[in-house]
């Protein structure tokens, strides 16, 4: 694995302790584990879907895999750029989370609108029937306000239409099937070339970190900063990725985060990828690693980026919510525990 230059190292006393528990932090409740059977409800939070196909492609992925899918009432609903309105969307939600025959709920697909949900959702029946939910992208507001609220351990992997690939579906039974405190690292695949081309990982800050797994997409966690859905980020491990964002948008997003005392708060950062990130034409523009070494570097916390998480065909399935061990120099995320009961 390469290095950022200037490289620095973490300042870390070398304690190997566990995140402490603010206040403002409830709880870890993790959701009982998938099996062969179960029955899967699939929402739609986000935009519309544009394609009933891709809704028959996750049907019969979920039965190969052994599963059943349910759909929500209002999954072919449109309004707008929205799957509906805000009202529909919620009440499939909150409808999976009562219906007792439902283990787990995966969202279809991302876009814009999750956040639009939040005041709607029925806190206390998704207390009190917890589930593996899982999403990325705009269902990073999900994601977070669900553990923040309740201390559900929520999951940010593939949307249901997603690419259904071995490695997405290894890394989902492994982390929600199976129960393991698993190790992520990057691909490693043969090629031509003599060392590793794709699936690199570049280093930061080195050094390793504990903490609890917070984070999602950039652009949605800075959309929902000082609301009430936003976890406690001290002493947290902070992931985060995006696309199709221009560098200074996210160097914005990264000064954000920082002006609202989130960076400083956090034990370790892993960026994701960025996909259709480049700076374009033209002259002067920072790149990608330019930004990250301008707002990571200083913090002195150990920090890489190129782990296999955002809008990529192979990523991983990721607990929010569980402790981890960042590793910089090697570039990966240790799971302290399991995720599921």
């Amino acid at each position: 694995m390469a290095a950022f230059v200037p490289l620095m190292e973490a300042r870390l006393d070398g304690r190997a302790s566990q995140t402490p528990s603010p206040s403002s932090r409830r709880p870890v409740v993790k959701p009982a584990r998938l099996r062969p059977g179960d029955t899967v409800g699939l929402v739609i939070p986000s935009s519309a879907n544009w394609d009933a196909t891709e809704v028959d492609i996750l049907l019969d992925a979920l039965d190969e895999l052994g599963l059943k899918g349910r759909l929500g009432a209002h999954v072919f609903d449109r309004r707008g750029y929205f799957a509906g309105r805000d009202e529909d969307r919620a009440a499939d939600i909150n409808a999976m989370f009562a219906d007792p025959a439902v283990k787990a709920i995966h969202c279809i697909r991302g876009g814009w609108g999750a956040a639009r949900l939040l005041p709607l959702l029925d806190w206390d029946t998704i207390a009190k029937h917890p589930k593996i939910l899982q999403g990325y992208s705009d269902i990073t507001a999900l994601l977070l306000s669900l553990h923040h609220k309740t201390g559900l351990v929520t999951f940010h992997g593939p949307n249901g239409a997603s690419v259904w690939n071995a490695f997405n579906v290894d890394w989902m039974k492994r982390v929600t099937w199976k129960g393991e405190a698993t190790t992520f690292r990057n691909l490693s695949e043969p090629t031509e070339a003599i060392v590793q081309t794709e699936h690199r990982t570049r280093t930061i800050t080195k050094g390793t970190a504990r903490g609890t797994l917070l984070g999602g997409n950039l652009t949605v966690l800075t959309a929902i900063l000082g609301s009430p859905y936003v976890p406690d980020f001290t002493g947290s491990i902070l992931f985060v990725e995006d696309v199709q964002e221009a560098p200074y948008r996210i160097d914005r997003m990264l000064t954000q985060l920082s002006l609202a005392g989130i960076l400083k708060q956090v034990r370790g950062v892993v960026w994701g990828t960025c996909s259709r990130c480049d700076p374009g034409e033209g002259f002067g523009s920072l790149t990608i690693p330019d930004v990250l070494i301008d707002h990571l570097a200083p913090l002195g916390v150990p920090a890489f980026h190129g782990a296999m998480i955002g809008h990529v065909d192979r990523q991983f399935t990721l607990p929010v919510g569980i402790e981890v061990e960042l590793d910089a120099t090697a570039g990966t995320l240790r799971m302290l525990e399991p995720a599921v009961i």
